[in-house]
């Protein structure tokens, strides 16, 4: 374990007053976010809000590596599954049945808010790093995994590989590394915003290990939990469940300390409550 995070040191996270955490993508990897982040969140009993954003539908073929209770648009199926589960507790639950586009990112995510990014393409990906990058305050969790077969370069991939990536702003000011920074495939993507992909593009998939997408998963929320207890020491994790490695790939050097709590001026803001290498791959 890194000094930063000493094994004598008791984790507690917390969430910042009227926070806002806005899930983007719930294909394979952010139907497992959504479901146990939501678990999270609401175990901390204070007052939040989940929003899961996505204009995708679950289909048949989505059953080998998704759970889902029926048919159609994934935010609404997987809001209307998960409200009645967290009906007593703090935590608020809505659905945005859309694609992050450039007409509505800047309705879907705010300063402010807590930003997991799911996505299956690296045009979505430098969207919201661009709109995150004139946010005073933002955290955005981005991750992904490599599909079994080749990559748009050609190269093979066995699909064991993924990353996460976490780009944090406080006060105007970077703590953290934008995606775009050692990524150059997101950076100029060579993908498409899913809104402008032809109808033959949208029926390709590659195909997904499943434990992939749940490691990935799970990489997300454990950065999740570290920033919200005031913990996290790296801007990029890197796995491959083949080699049986997880290891941060980009130490934040010299250690800031990079969680949610806001500074005092900042606590103030007003909100209404409301009822990798590449991350190229299909969730």
């Amino acid at each position: 374990m890194s000094d930063l995070v000493p094994r004598n040191r008791i984790l507690r996270p917390q969430l910042p007053p009227n926070c806002a955490v806005k899930l983007i993508g719930l294909g394979g990897v952010g139907s497992i976010v959504a479901r146990y982040g939501a678990v999270f969140l609401a175990s901390l009993d204070q007052e939040a809000r989940l929003v899961l954003a996505d204009g995708d539908a679950f289909e048949y073929s989505n059953a080998s590596r998704m759970l889902f209770g029926s048919y159609g648009n994934k935010a609404a199926g997987l809001c209307g599954e998960l409200l009645p589960r967290f009906a007593d507790s703090n935590l608020s639950l809505l659905a945005v049945e859309e694609y992050a586009v450039p007409d509505n990112v800047g309705r879907l995510v705010q300063s402010g808010d807590l930003c997991l990014l799911c996505v299956d393409n690296h045009a979505t990906r430098k969207l919201l790093n661009d709109h995150c990058s004139q946010l005073a305050d933002i955290c955005l969790i981005s991750g992904g995994n490599d599909g079994v077969g080749k990559d748009s370069s050609g190269a093979v991939r066995r699909g064991t590989y993924g990353n996460v990536q976490i780009y944090v702003r406080r006060n105007g000011k970077n703590l953290t590394p934008p995606l775009t920074e050692h990524h150059p495939e997101i950076a100029s993507p060579a993908d498409k915003l899913p809104g402008d992909r032809s109808c033959t593009e949208l029926v390709v998939s590659t195909p997904q290990i499943l434990f992939a997408n749940l490691a990935v998963a799970s990489a997300m929320l454990n950065a999740l939990f570290l920033y919200l207890s005031g913990a996290l020491h790296y801007g990029e994790l890197g796995f491959d469940i083949a080699d049986g490695l997880m290891r941060p790939t980009m130490p934040l050097n010299p250690p800031r300390k990079c969680s949610a709590h806001l500074p005092p001026s900042d606590k103030s803001r007003s909100r209404r409550p409301s009822a990798h290498k590449t991350q190229a791959s299909k969730r």
